[in-house]
């Protein structure tokens, strides 16, 4: 191993480290070589502007190594320790083939913080989520700091200890130091993975978002790339997260209950080393908790745990009212089993919805899926509705295409199924939408019975203007639905007349 460089994407410049490499076969430094050349020392790599939360990066001349103990440590210019990863903690997960760390055993309660382990900020609440802090890409290592650790304009150094990098002597105090960015001013935000932005990360914006007035209009403008991070956002209104389209700026992350369960919760205090973490964050990639007029535009959110089994969910918008609206415009959410839980008012348009098993799902007031495409990955249910109140809409889908990928066998997929439960409502409507053959003849799955078995114009499974990929009408489906008539359609064949807005 030769010169050590620090990539800073903020300034996307190298800088090379003033210190004596190891070569990692003799373990001896290049001053012992004799006649060979020797390497020019240049000045202390001191890096001005740096994105609050952009990952510290290190290039090497091959692809580095983890050891097995040792630590990364940030401090403040004066000594303060900010941050720290222990690679002794890595003994808790497995890498991936595509580098990402994900817990050895699932994670819960009495599960102790370590430094795996993240605690996304919103406001004064936090989200505690396992999250990547190293990893390997190509000839670089990745350090990717824990949520809201930096101050703005703050002067930081960082260490390394020996054996943290194989056949790396380490890093000392005098070394590396950065500087962060001023705070950005203003309610208009750009995230850049290169650092040419106001943030490198989504969660960054967001926990920033969070520190601003409740109902200050918020806009993050997301770039180009694929975003590598979980998200949380709590008590925020008016926030809209934008990005360049749904197939340039993707976010993207796998999660599962299998690792962490539950549908997703916050808590009030983030948890101290070595102490259990009191809850997880739950099993979704993104967790918006009583957000009011929240927007996503333009993005791909998906988890990307790519198993069958297992509830893995790429957005949980949790309204503790019911009432709090969100709206999803060109997006595409993409999971196999509960991609989508909603609780409130929502207006999805123009967007993919992609899974397998109750890919939709949750206790919505009303969500509305407009002009929507609902593709299947594999044999299952599109729906599970459990509704609050019988006269609540519900899930409704107006003008969709219910399609599928290659392979999944036609007939496979159902409509709808029940969850069972009596306290609930199974309101669920399709309006004008073209079936492909994946649809089931049947349409409803029969057991556990829906409530009300018996479907009414307003309330249980219902359709109106179904239709197969050559426009001809479909009929046929059992009696667990309903087909409307052209007047009681009318009650689900607008944004207006579903939402009200």
């Amino acid at each position: 191993m030769k010169a050590l460089k620090y990539l800073f994407p903020a300034l996307a410049a190298s800088f090379a480290l003033c210190c004596q490499p190891v070569d990692p076969d003799t373990g001896s430094d290049d001053k012992d070589k004799g006649n060979q050349e020797q390497t020019e020392p240049e000045p202390e790599p001191v890096v001005q502007g740096q994105c609050i939360d952009a990952p510290l990066v290190l290039e090497f001349n091959s692809a580095p190594e983890l050891g097995a103990e040792g630590c990364i440590t940030v401090f403040t210019s004066s000594g303060s320790q900010v941050d720290k990863i222990d690679l002794a903690d890595l003994a808790s997960v497995s890498v991936r083939a595509d580098g990402t760390m994900i817990p050895k055993q699932k994670i819960t309660a009495d599960t102790p913080y370590n430094t795996t382990l993240d605690a996304l900020k919103s406001g004064s609440r936090y989200r505690i989520v396992h999250y990547t802090p190293l990893r390997i890409n190509g000839k670089s290592l990745e350090i990717k700091l824990h949520n809201s650790v930096l101050n703005w304009g703050g002067t930081y150094y960082v260490t390394i200890d020996p054996g943290v990098i194989k056949g790396h002597p380490g890093i000392a105090k005098d070394e590396w130091s950065f500087t962060v960015k001023p705070k950005p001013s203003g309610t208009s935000f750009k995230v850049r993975q290169d650092g040419s932005g106001d943030f490198c990360t989504v969660q960054g914006a967001l926990s920033h978002a969070s520190t601003l007035g409740k109902d200050t209009a918020v806009t993050i403008e997301i770039g180009e790339g694929t975003y590598h991070e979980m998200l949380f956002l709590r008590d925020k209104n008016k926030v809209t997260l934008s990005g360049v389209s749904r197939e340039k700026s993707v976010i993207s992350y796998p999660n599962n209950e299998n690792w962490c369960g539950g549908s997703g919760s916050s808590k009030n205090s983030k948890p101290t080393a070595g102490n259990a973490i009191g809850n997880c964050g739950g099993r979704g990639l993104a967790l918006f908790e009583n957000c009011d007029a929240l927007s996503l535009n333009g993005l791909t959110i998906e988890n990307s745990f790519g198993e069958l089994k297992g509830q893995a969910e790429c957005i949980y918008f949790n309204s503790g009212s019911n009432a709090h609206k969100l709206t999803i415009e060109s997006c595409s959410l993409i999971s196999f089993q509960d991609t989508f839980l909603c609780k409130g008012e929502v207006w999805v348009h123009n967007s993919l919805i992609a899974g397998h098993c109750d890919f939709v799902w949750g206790y919505p007031k009303a969500c509305l899926f407009e002009d929507c495409e609902i593709r299947s990955r594999a044999a299952g249910y599109i729906v599970q509705a459990r509704v609050q109140a019988a006269s609540d809409k519900g899930f409704v889908f107006l003008n969709c295409k219910l399609t599928a990928e290659d392979g999944v066998k036609d007939g496979s997929m159902y409509l709808a199924r029940s969850g069972g439960d009596s306290k609930v409502f199974d309101n669920v409507t399709f309006i004008g939408c073209t079936m492909s053959k994946v649809i089931a003849a049947q349409g409803w799955h029969s057991s556990p019975a829906p409530n009300p078995s018996t479907p009414t114009a307003t309330s249980g499974w219902k359709e109106f203007g179904s239709k197969d990929a050559g426009g001809n009408p479909l009929t046929g489906h059992n009696a667990l639905g309903k087909y409307l008539s052209a007047s009681e359609a009318q009650a689900f064949s607008t944004r207006e007349a579903v939402l009200g807005w």
